[in-house]
């Protein structure tokens, strides 16, 4: 094993080998030039989304064989067993060239799925699994919300039934990104009616092709479908594609749930960033609200951005951030709400009338698409209820 480099020696390497591979963004960067989408969600069609895929899987693909991907796994799955943060010091460094924007089903599979398998994987499923995901050839999304089970993910009710060396499952998903593009889906099932509902709970890898899977896009109120409905109608799934024991499936989807939190202190700040270049190029002068608000944003930003820190921090001191990664996802909501608020008295009817000016009508896309993160990766009421109990020590919620 090589030895690690400095932080500010790897950004150097990172940056000298970006500049062979991709053009820097500074080309097209400047304010009015360039694609001016802040969507939150993506409004495309199912060409377009597997158009996009298909780049960005070449890009990761490119990134991940010459030693850019990977950066804190073993050298076994094609990792540099760097530090977790190393992975965040190079996105710093990537985000000045052009290279295709990571949909969610990129992370979900890299930074989600293939660290539970790493967990919780048989050596024969991380033999199977870890490279093809990590290197992308094989995408995963998440099949666990329930349209009956609300925020209570483990009130599932999509069954797993035991005959011989398979399960036969039975159920219906929804709210699931990427579905269209995905190899596999990591199924929450129940497979114990019997027992407590925490304890009644099995995880399955699913073949998204598989005979009996269907996906039916959800149109959203952007026109666009980036969420699917996944209907289970007696799938067969082999044992040997189970993840983790029997009725240990809630311990594995928290496994997933936390990478999912962490992942998501960062959310909405570029198009943070965006409004305030809004306000600095508006061709008129900001009134005292205005001022007011860019200023509050951009405050926001920073803290978010500290926030985010201490969570690198934590995880460079070998410790699994607790408090921070709900902290980071609460307020991640809030400053996407205030982008939102900023933008709305900026813009004013530029916002809802589609002239053509680049960078108004756009921001549509945004506003519509960001109260939606307050549901998703965890509720609001759910990370609030994890600070008061775990943090606050306030009693737990009674059992209804």
């Amino acid at each position: 094993m090589s030895a690690i480099p400095e932080p500010e020696e790897f950004r150097a390497q990172a940056r000298q080998w970006l500049a062979t591979v991709a053009r820097p963004r500074t080309a097209d960067g400047e304010w009015g030039s360039g694609s001016d989408s802040v969507a939150v969600f993506e409004n495309w069609t199912e060409e377009q989304e597997r158009e996009h895929t298909a780049r960005t899987q070449e890009w990761e693909r490119t990134r991940y064989d010459q030693g850019w991907g990977a950066l804190n796994w073993q050298e076994a799955y094609g990792g540099r067993v760097l530090p977790a943060y190393y992975e965040q010091l190079y996105r710093t460094e990537e985000a000045a060239f052009d290279v295709p924007h990571r949909t969610e089903v990129f992370p979900v599979t890299q930074q989600l799925v293939a660290p539970a398998i790493g967990i919780w994987g048989t050596e024969e499923q991380k033999e199977r699994w870890l490279r093809p995901m990590l290197r992308t050839d094989e995408l995963a999304c998440q099949l666990f919300s329930e349209t009956e089970a609300g925020s209570d993910l483990a009130a599932v009710r999509t069954k797993a039934v035991r005959e011989g060396d398979d399960w036969v499952l039975q159920g219906h998903k929804v709210w699931t990104s990427g579905a269209r593009v995905a190899t596999w889906g990591v199924a929450v099932c129940r497979t114990d009616p019997d027992v407590r509902k925490h304890a009644g709970i099995t995880v399955f890898l699913v073949r998204m092709d598989a005979p009996g899977v269907t996906v039916r896009p959800i149109q959203q109120m952007t026109g666009g479908t980036s969420f699917n409905e996944v209907y289970l109608d007696g799938v067969v799934v082999p044992d040997a594609d189970r993840l983790g024991p029997v009725g240990e499936g809630w311990r594995v989807t928290l496994s997933v749930l936390a990478a999912e939190r962490l992942d998501s202190g960062n959310l909405g700040l570029d198009n943070a960033d965006r409004a305030l270049e809004l306000a600095g190029n508006l061709p008129r002068p900001l009134t005292g609200s205005e001022q007011q608000r860019a200023a509050d944003l951009h405050i926001r930003t920073l803290v978010q951005r500290l926030i985010g820190l201490r969570v690198t921090a934590a995880l460079v001191a070998g410790r699994e951030p607790g408090a921070e990664a709900s902290v980071g996802k609460l307020y991640a909501t809030e400053t996407m709400r205030r982008t939102s608020d900023l933008v709305s008295e900026l813009l004013g009817p530029s916002l809802v009338a589609d002239t053509g000016e680049w960078g108004t009508y756009a921001w549509t896309e945004h506003l519509l698409g960001a109260p939606g993160y307050s549901i998703a990766g965890g509720t609001d009421e759910i990370q609030h209820t994890i600070l008061a109990e775990r943090v606050l020590g306030l009693p737990k919620e009674p059992v209804r």
